[in-house]
């Protein structure tokens, strides 16, 4: 029998304590302990593999600084833990690697991606990489130290959701490294007034058209654009310029590469085993088994490295209701039920709690959005409440019904009055983000501009009336990128967006607009403060499904308010009398239909007088001149 300490000399530095936290899913440093770790030990230096393949027969770590020969290190499981680690001396980071695992049953042998990588090779290549230690300084002390006290209910959040592939490309068709992105995404968030920026996923991924959504490296940043501390000195950039960063982040399913995840040690190991619980048809991947303690753990110490590695935000959750439901996108025979008989997946719903419950602990300040289409209630309510413990929710209802009203002829649209009202009565049970995202200018859906009817200068008037009621209703907002100039044509990660189109003075009018709206949203509390609460907004008038106009106001705590009018028909409306809070002087604080944004320039011009007298039930009115497709905010002039 072979010598252990001939055949492992040197320690695998990994605690019995850490083990047990991490076979319980406490270990929310686990990428620490399992990966590949550049370690000293015994005053040598080299790197520490370790992987969790509980049913494994053999496991070696392979790359090349072993000729990729298995038999050269050979990897030992430490007690019952399913764990299998080496330090294996001299690698430096920057190496190749991957794990060799025989299947205990089958016999067969596989080659296998670290899942807790934290660099990966090029595609399409599929190697993991040693990782350098983190060598970025980090300038951004003074956000993170505000970030602890930040009062996201009350604050203004206003996210620019780009595709770091194709915000802006070379002219040679190369894609912007994390530092290029720095250097000109940085400067353009802050010259259009964004709060926040949020990525597309940027965990490492081998399918370009995946987006990023079908992740192969949960602590990776993907190679595509530099290093991980490229990626960090990009965030810090953004916190300098007093700007946040959310990562689209995907807990709820991963591909079947044979490379990958799937049966990682010859079973279903981070799946199900019955593709009934474990697999989506839909999109040909597997379920995360929520249900077992060292997957729940992984992903935890997924968020846990984003958060406290390259000091993220937020992270918005994709895809939550494919989680929450056993029958998501299944017919009947096709899904098992909960113990309880029901359609809700338990396990699912715990991780999501533990998840949010951590993030909020670990991390004040940071926020989880959740990315969930269904009715399912308290999802941004906490956990100790009952509900599932986001920072708020995507609205995909208000997203839904406003993009069907705006596309019908504004002929038509006074029969449909209902799909730009009925929000308001379910606008509170959630906080709320309005979203105009990338799943709305793909899948032939067309640009927002494509979906404006009429001809082309309704068509630009619409959507400034969009961008303008987006901005002014209740709820955090969000919009991708090329939405602000009104990008004619789909997005296409194979391509930057269309800024071309910006030497057309109607994108460019569009563009002015995006960027005025950013500016009077952030200076404007009552647009803010009150988002989330039924004290930060009152209709004036939501049932002028005639002249198809609603009227309301925005408050803010101090009492201050605006009121907002959208006129969704081309007819200009003169005199149109609006109900008001008090008498006085008002003027036009936006007006959508302004000639500086491709506009017909009609509207209130100087003062607006409002007289005394009860109308819509406020105690004063003023008339009104209400351009076409537009929305005009008023507010009370302030005493000189």
């Amino acid at each position: 029998m072979s010598d252990p300490a001939a055949q492992f000399p040197f320690p695998a530095a990994i605690s019995d304590h850490d083990l047990h936290l991490f076979n319980s899913g406490r270990l929310l440093q686990a990428y620490r302990m399992l990966g590949a770790n550049p370690l000293r030990i015994d005053a040598v230096d080299g790197v520490r593999f370790a992987v969790w393949a509980p049913n494994a027969d053999r496991v070696s770590v392979v790359g090349d600084f072993n000729a990729w020969d298995a038999r050269a290190h050979a990897l030992r499981m430490l007690g019952a833990s399913g764990v299998w680690a080496r330090f294996v001396p001299g690698v430096a980071a920057g190496a190749h690697y991957k794990f060799e695992l025989r299947h205990r049953d089958s016999g067969t042998v596989r080659l296998k991606t670290d899942p807790y990588a934290r660099a990966f090779e090029l595609r399409p290549g599929t190697a993991s990489r040693v990782a350098a230690p983190a060598g970025h300084a980090w300038q951004d002390a003074a956000w993170m130290q505000a970030r602890r006290g930040w009062d996201w209910l009350h604050a203004p959040l206003n996210i620019y959701e780009a595709h770091a592939g194709s915000w802006r490309r070379h002219p040679d068709g190369r894609v912007y490294s994390y530092l290029e992105l720095a250097e000109t995404l940085v400067p353009y968030l802050l010259e259009m007034g964004y709060t926040h920026v949020e990525l597309l996923p940027v965990t490492e991924h081998p399918l370009d058209e995946s987006w990023g959504y079908q992740s192969t490296g949960f602590f990776a940043p993907t190679s595509r654009y530099g290093s991980p501390d490229g990626l960090r000195a990009f965030v810090d950039r953004c916190h300098c310029a007093g700007i946040g960063v959310i990562l689209d982040w995907v807990p709820g399913h991963f591909p079947s590469d044979d490379w990958g995840l799937a049966r990682f040690d010859g079973t279903a190991l981070y799946e199900h085993e019955d593709p009934r619980l474990g697999f989506h048809a839909d999109w040909g991947t597997h379920v995360f088994n929520y249900g077992r303690h060292e997957v729940r753990g992984f992903l935890l110490a997924s968020a846990y490295c984003w958060l406290s590695e390259f000091h993220i935000d937020g992270l918005r959750v994709d895809a939550v209701a494919s989680m929450l439901y056993l029958d998501y996108s299944r017919r009947a025979g096709e899904w098992l039920p909960n113990r309880h008989g029901g359609r809700e997946n338990l396990e699912a719903v715990e991780f999501l709690r533990e998840l949010n419950v951590m993030v909020h602990g670990e991390f004040p300040g940071a926020l989880t959005i959740a990315e969930e289409s269904t009715a399912w209630p308290m999802v941004s309510r906490p956990a100790y409440l009952g509900g599932l413990g986001f920072s708020m929710k995507w609205n995909m209802g208000w997203m839904h019904d406003t993009l069907a009203y705006i596309r019908r002829d504004p002929v038509h649209r006074r029969f449909r009055h209902g799909e730009i009202t009925f929000g308001q009565l379910y606008a509170y049970s959630e906080n709320f983000v309005l979203p105009f995202s990338h799943d709305e200018v793909v899948h032939e859906k067309g640009s927002l501009l494509g979906r404006m009817p009429g001809d082309d200068w309704q068509r630009f008037a619409n959507l400034r009336l969009l961008l303008a009621y987006q901005l002014t209703a209740p709820g955090k907002k969000l919009n991708f990128m090329g939405n602000e100039f009104g990008m004619a044509g789909e997005w296409s990660e194979r391509r930057e967006i269309d800024w071309a189109s910006l030497s057309d003075k109607r994108h460019a009018g569009v563009h002015a607009l995006a960027r005025d709206l950013n500016r009077i949203y952030r200076d404007t509390p009552c647009l803010y403060e009150l988002d989330f609460t039924q004290d930060g907004f009152r209709w004036v008038d939501c049932h002028d499904a005639e002249r198809s106009v609603v009227s309301f106001l925005r408050s803010a705590r101090d009492g201050s308010f605006v009121a907002v009018v959208l006129n969704f028909t081309p007819v200009p409306r003169v005199a149109y009398r609006l109900g008001l809070p008090a008498a006085g002087h008002y003027h036009e604080v936006l007006n959508s239909d302004s000639r500086y944004y491709g506009g017909s320039d009609s509207g209130n011009h100087g003062v607006i007088i409002a007289a005394g007298g009860e109308w819509m039930g406020l105690p004063a009115h003023a008339a009104l001149t209400l351009p076409p497709l537009a929305c005009i905010v008023i507010a009370p002039m302030r005493d000189t």
